[in-house]
């Protein structure tokens, strides 16, 4: 089974666009976690566009599933989650013109300061993954680094997917992200995936060996303005699971 993260990123988007108390991070992770994520993810960013320090210190004190706390490789985030000690943290590049993240992690390039910080915060407990391309490079250079595991960045795949004509077309393109998965899962690194997901391709995960996790935010809380957020989890979650939509079922 695939674990649904849910990012509660965009419920503070909405709060802090009339500067309001309202809607709740908590209330929103609180609802996903009836419907049936796994785990609650949220992303600190440097600027606090969205989630701020207080969010992240009531999901971490509430919610009754873990928290995958989304941060940038700096020192200012590093100490915020070791003072918050969370189940999982992943490193995720952040500029900040983008609108979202825009990529994955240049492993290759910040070797040196990443060991450090990957190393203090395996040993005050939390497991850490890296935010990278499916791409063999980064997977190595993660391993060597001593990540947990890798998230690969699935939003060149989801673009490209919306523009396929032909189912062919489509398996070729998720024979990507199965090489690189296998390609993880051979130097021992789980396979965590996330960024564009949505209700139109989330289902072709199930086609990825190895996955153990994906982390989806801005689809759920979309669908959630429309449905609720209990049932917008509950239905993200059967598009990823549920053998029915298996594209190999469903095209067979």
């Amino acid at each position: 089974m695939i674990r649904l993260g849910v990012n509660i990123d965009h419920v503070a988007t909405l709060r802090n666009a009339r500067a309001e108390s309202y809607p709740s991070p908590l209330d929103a992770a609180t609802l996903a976690q009836l419907g049936g994520a796994d785990n609650i993810t949220c992303h600190l960013r440097e600027d606090r566009r969205h989630i701020r320090d207080r969010d992240v210190d009531l999901l971490r004190e509430v919610i009754g599933i873990p928290l995958n706390f989304e941060m940038a490789a700096t020192e200012e985030m590093v100490a915020v989650a070791l003072r918050l000690k969370p189940h999982a943290v992943t490193l995720v590049p952040e500029r900040r013109a983008e609108l979202t993240t825009e990529g994955g992690l240049d492993v290759s390039r910040e070797k040196s300061r990443l060991r450090g910080m990957i190393k203090s915060l395996k040993d005050q407990g939390s497991a850490v993954s890296l935010f990278v391309e499916p791409e063999k490079k980064a997977i190595d250079t993660s391993r060597e680094l001593g990540a947990d595991a890798i998230e690969f960045h699935t939003g060149d795949f989801c673009q490209k997917m919306a523009a396929c004509r032909r189912s062919a077309e489509q398996f070729h393109l998720a024979q990507g992200l199965v090489d690189a998965a296998v390609a993880a899962h051979n130097v021992g690194l789980q396979v965590h995936v996330g960024h564009g997901l949505n209700y139109t391709n989330a289902h072709w995960l199930q086609m990825v060996p190895y996955c153990e996790e994906a982390n989806i935010g801005h689809a759920i809380v979309a669908r959630a303005v429309m449905v609720g957020m209990v049932e917008a989890v509950r239905e993200m979650k059967v598009l990823i699971n549920d053998s029915r939509f298996n594209p190999r079922v469903r095209n067979a």
